[in-house]
């Protein structure tokens, strides 16, 4: 850990704005307020510093799956996506018996405890059986409150947030106890109405899991759960930046209307992640990677995107210069607003004194060139 160090000459991107050629004091794992005393400079002129990323939505990397159930596997994708910038981030499931999945929460729950993840992120079994996806069709179920209940213990306070089918039997109802309980409930995999989204909105869904993707497109006489996630204020959406997602004026049409203080930027990235292509299990699941992109490999959902090889620093890079993005919207969407989903602000998510020293070094042309995690260096910029 850096005891005490001051990171000089960058474009900080701070809460307030662009500091020019600003500075950053770190000591003992926190920003701290830059008093000037004594202390060794790094001098990273011609630099970004960023707040460390916040991921909301991934299910491994590094050829590690969190779905595998072991503190090792889980480690491993970890330590894959804070290489690549995330400093923070839950761990999701994939579609599973319920017992199996009670089985990885236990082993995940233990992780957050030490520190090593914001929680758990459930996603599936309860989502729609016609948008399931890369989930597996035959073991989705509805959401009955007993058994999203289940889940929640066995998480044992770790989990932060559940994905499901509001539309199903039983949805409203576990959005309900979701919300009682402290947990994001999340709307995704699902085939409801415009206003059956809106009553689950009402009843305290809080997030889109992956907007645009796994629900219903968005119709000039139908306009389904995309309008009512899009202009519900109370609503947060996750967007897959990946340029195989999202079409460029999708995600333009989604900042516009959403705003920059809503949108948050996931991987939704399965073991692959951080790896060449090739052949990899998701769940119970096989998956064929080429070229970068992810499909189902066999079965009833073959051809199926399966989620991303997407990492966080990567998003950035493309929403900066491909889509056009004011970095301040980009840092928003990959850092503060996710932080704040999580209820994880007061510590993570911005540059500011007391936080922890969670931050991304960017070279000029936006490629990460250092990552710093509670005042550690885990990716060290090379720098004279």
């Amino acid at each position: 850990m850096v005891e005490r160090t001051v990171l000089t000459g960058a474009r900080v991107v701070l809460p307030t704005g662009v500091a020019e050629g600003g500075r950053v004091t770190v000591e003992g794992g926190r920003i701290a307020d830059d008093v000037r005393h004594e202390a060794p400079t790094i001098d990273l002129t011609g630099h970004w510093i960023v707040p460390g990323f916040v991921d909301l939505h991934v299910h491994g990397g590094g050829g590690a799956s969190f779905s595998a159930g072991t503190a090792e596997e889980a480690l491993t994708a970890i330590r894959t996506h804070r290489a690549h910038g995330t400093t923070t981030m839950v761990a999701s499931t994939v579609t599973g018996d319920l017992d199996d999945l009670a089985r990885q929460a236990a082993v995940l729950s233990e992780l957050t405890e030490q520190g090593d993840l914001a929680g758990i992120h459930f996603e599936g079994p309860f989502i729609s059986p016609h948008r399931c996806g890369a989930h597996q069709p035959e073991l989705l179920r509805e959401p009955h409150p007993a058994d999203v209940r289940k889940l929640l213990d066995a998480a044992r306070g770790a989990a932060r947030m559940m994905t499901l089918a509001p539309e199903l039997e039983g949805g409203l109802e576990s959005v309900r106890l979701l919300a009682d309980s402290g947990v994001v409930a999340a709307v995704g995999h699902t085939d409801s109405t415009y206003e059956a989204t809106l009553a689950a909105i009402d009843a305290g869904a809080t997030v889109a899991t992956h907007l645009f993707n796994a629900m219903p497109s968005l119709m000039h006489r139908s306009p389904g759960p995309i309008a009512a996630l899009l202009e519900d204020e109370r609503v947060t959406v996750e967007l897959i930046n990946d340029g195989t997602h999202l079409h460029p004026a999708v995600l333009e049409l989604a900042f516009a209307r959403a705003g920059a203080d809503r949108v948050a930027f996931i991987t939704d990235a399965m073991g692959a992640a951080g790896m060449n292509d090739g052949m990899y299990p998701l769940g119970p699941m096989r998956v064929e990677v080429k070229d970068g992109v992810a499909r189902i490999a066999d079965g009833p959902t073959a051809g199926s995107i399966a989620g991303s090889t997407l990492t966080l620093d990567t998003a950035f890079k493309r929403a900066v210069t491909l889509d056009k993005l004011p970095v301040e919207d980009v840092v928003r969407a990959l850092s503060a607003n996710p932080a704040r989903v999580l209820g994880v602000a007061d510590r993570v998510g911005s540059l500011e004194p007391g936080k922890d020293a969670d931050l991304v070094v960017l070279d000029a042309s936006y490629d990460l060139a250092g990552v710093m995690r509670k005042g550690e260096w885990l990716v060290r910029p090379e720098v004279g």
